[in-house]
């Protein structure tokens, strides 16, 4: 089967691809995240999978786990593994509609990653379209909390990974129309500034400020900044009165490394700035974790093989490692055979630019459903 003669439509594409960018899903609507689900649930339901909805829990939606028939389900095979939250909160599509400008189309996750989740389905929809039997089994496992570091699924894509001879991502490819296999490893923290109250104006010198305690802490994360880590604070919560001296302040920082011990050095630093100053308390505390991806022998035998089959189409692709982690650093690290970076080319991810490039759609598709056919 040469994947170069599967016929698909890019137009038909952008159209079934709308539906989905239309349907907004950022990670902490749990509801608008299950309208999505529904969405991919009901495509691969028509497509003849075996549909099962996993249950979500801390507040997140859900997973989608469809299995579809094979003449040897059951036994391992190729897991294909999603998300379907994004970042952009619901009324985005305001400020970011979905919209087609040459061989760009922009819409709010239409690159990270429903796109690249789309092009998988069509690719899978090809194949039995042209009467091709996998040599393996197939598995989708679309999960709701990526963009906030997968903390309530986890266990669950580790658990699928491990019933699976090979885990494709099909996260953003990279601008070079490379995959990814390696990432980066990260680690998340909780920050807290506990002060002391007094009223801002007749009183003002009796407090001590949170915010000001959390804006220095933030320059010293910062700072602490060089090759072999990053430090970064993206959230920060403070105050409720104008006229009060902020009694709690709280954050949310990342830190990234190529290396893990590199990222363990982070943490320890990290860690290490709990303490009191100037009568203000500053914790900070460990969150979601994932570990570093470094290509073993089964991840590159099975990059070697998307590389003969993008060959075949007439594609270059290289590879390497990426910084910014997914669901691939789990199933990595377990020393899976790993692809990721599969998904639609774009840029400007969780910005109000977010774009695909509309040419990769069917490049892209074509190159899943080649793997998809030859894995064995």
């Amino acid at each position: 089967m040469n994947p170069a003669n599967l016929p698909f439509d890019t137009e038909a594409m952008l159209q079934g691809l709308r539906g989905w960018v239309e349907c907004e899903s950022p990670t902490w609507d749990a509801a608008a995240v299950e309208r999505m689900l529904d969405l991919a649930a009901r495509d691969m339901a028509i497509m003849g999978a075996t549909i099962e909805r996993i249950a979500g829990r801390q507040g997140f939606a859900g997973c989608v786990r469809a299995r579809f028939p094979h003449p040897n389900q059951g036994q391992p095979g190729i897991l294909i593994a999603g998300h379907m939250d994004t970042v952009h909160p619901v009324g985005t599509l305001a400020k970011l509609s979905f919209r087609r400008e040459g061989n760009k189309c922009y819409g709010p996750g239409i690159c990270d990653m429903k796109g690249g989740n789309y092009i998988t389905l069509e690719a899978i929809r090809q194949l039995i379209k042209a009467s091709v039997t996998t040599p393996l089994p197939i598995t989708v496992l679309f999960t709701p909390d990526e963009e906030v570091g997968t903390p309530s699924t986890r266990d669950i894509i580790e658990a699928e990974a491990q019933r699976n001879k090979y885990v494709l991502v099909p996260e953003p490819g990279r601008p070079d129309n490379g995959v990814v296999t390696g990432r980066y490893a990260i680690a998340r923290f909780n920050l807290e500034a506990v002060g002391r109250p007094s009223h801002a104006g007749a009183r003002l010198g009796a407090g001590r400020s949170a915010i000001r305690e959390m804006a220095r802490q933030i320059l010293a994360i910062d700072a602490m900044t060089g090759e072999d880590c990053t430090f970064s604070v993206g959230i920060v919560r403070g105050g409720q009165w104008v006229n009060c001296v902020a009694t709690t302040c709280t954050g949310e920082a990342l830190s990234m490394a190529k290396r893990q011990a590199d990222l363990d050095r982070g943490v320890e630093r990290m860690l290490a700035l709990s303490g009191t100053h100037d009568d203000v308390s500053f914790t900070v505390t460990r969150g979601v974790t994932r570990p570093v991806w470094e290509p073993d022998s089964g991840t590159m035998a099975l990059y070697e093989h998307a590389r003969g089959i993008a060959e075949q189409l007439g594609l270059s692709l290289p590879h390497g490692s990426a910084g910014g982690g997914s669901d691939g650093n789990f199933t990595g690290a377990l020393g899976i055979p790993t692809l990721d970076g599969l998904g639609v080319r774009g840029g400007d991810m969780h910005t109000l630019n977010e774009h695909i490039e509309v040419d990769s759609l069917a490049e892209r598709g074509r190159l899943m459903a080649g793997l998809l056919a030859t894995l064995a």
